[in-house]
């Protein structure tokens, strides 16, 4: 992609990107730092720690000690853990608060689990239109509200299951959801393939909404670049993704990969993973609308809901409607 200047705006989204892409941020003048607020929800042992020190390139959560053999089936209570790490991500600040949520879907019965996490979405909502209420508005107060959930989907290589269907349509109109599918690396090419296919089908029968990057084609102001951008992105749905902290020379470049006794899978190379698209997605080329879909609506969206006093029917109801803009009248939004 290149500017008016006639200069060539591709960048490396990272120090160990295979491929450029086009730079694409909107949001270069925000002096503080652009926040971005990320939540990690899967059962143990799916990689959601190693992929979060694999998305910021550093050890963000440390290495936990195996728990007891003794009290191995003791399931401990779902919590929330927050983590904030400062990036630069193609010359843009940006302020990743992350919310990882060990021990969900631990327990035989995880409606407790459900229930806890969307309250926790819903009050992050509650914080922001109590702010847009004050006469007098807090220049300090920091917009928590989550602009994506990444659900990690265990590589069964079968079909979604139970948690997996009913974790999803609950939060569907509630945040941005993006399935991935986790420790990829486990099935072959073609159980891959098909499972994805499989999780899609599933995804549509169930009337599961998840961020199916917008289809651009209807909107004119968008460049057939952006319209075939997303539509490759649908494709790719749910992104397939390998976590590693380990990283070895290769030809002079620093390169992570597991290695395996049948060979190598390189987490940035996109012949083995979408790791590094998804990267791509979340701190360049989409954050912009990940951010903009939470304000305008799925908040709204609930903002709605809550001063007619229908949240509770809004968030058990068929969730076609969050994909369609509110028409309700705003008040002016909080904007971090």
């Amino acid at each position: 992609m290149r500017d008016g200047s006639g200069e060539d705006n591709n960048v490396a989204p990272s120090v160990y990107s295979h491929v450029s892409r086009p730079g694409s941020h909107r949001y270069k003048n925000a002096k503080k730092g652009l926040p971005f607020n990320l939540m990690l929800i899967g059962e143990s042992g799916l990689g959601r720690s190693t992929f979060l020190n694999t998305l910021c390139e550093r050890s963000v959560v440390p290495t936990t000690n195996v728990p007891n053999p003794e009290q191995a089936h003791i399931a401990e209570p779902m919590q929330f853990k927050h983590y904030s790490v400062d990036m630069d991500e193609d010359g843009m600040k940006i302020i990743l608060n992350i919310i990882d949520t060990p021990g969900f879907g631990n327990g035989t019965d995880n409606e407790t689990c459900f229930n806890q996490i969307q309250e926790y979405l819903e009050t992050q909502f509650d914080e922001v239109l109590g702010e847009e209420n004050r006469i007098k508005r807090n220049p300090k107060f920091k917009d928590s509200r989550v602009h994506a959930i990444l659900y990690f989907i265990n590589p069964t290589g079968h079909s979604l299951r139970e948690i997996d269907i009913e974790l999803m349509r609950r939060l569907g109109n509630r945040a941005n959801i993006i399935p991935v599918v986790a420790r990829s690396d486990s099935l072959t090419p073609r159980e891959l393939v098909l499972f994805k296919q499989r999780i899609m089908d599933d995804i549509t029968a169930h009337n599961i909404l998840v961020f199916n990057f917008p289809n651009s084609e209807e909107d004119d102001d968008e460049d057939e670049e952006t319209v075939e951008e997303n539509s490759e992105l649908r494709a790719m749905m749910p992104f397939a993704v390998v976590g590693c902290e380990e990283v070895v020379n290769e030809d002079g470049r620093p390169v992570r990969v597991r290695n395996y006794p049948w060979g190598v899978v390189e987490v940035d190379n996109d012949e083995h993973s979408d790791f590094d698209r998804l990267r791509y997605v979340l701190l360049n080329s989409h954050i912009g609308d990940l951010r903009d879909r939470t304000q305008n609506d799925i908040y709204e969206l609930y903002r709605t809901e809550k001063l007619s006093g229908n949240t509770v029917a809004g968030a058990a109801s068929d969730n076609s409607s969050a994909h369609q803009p509110i028409m309700a009248a705003r008040f002016h939004p909080v904007v971090a």
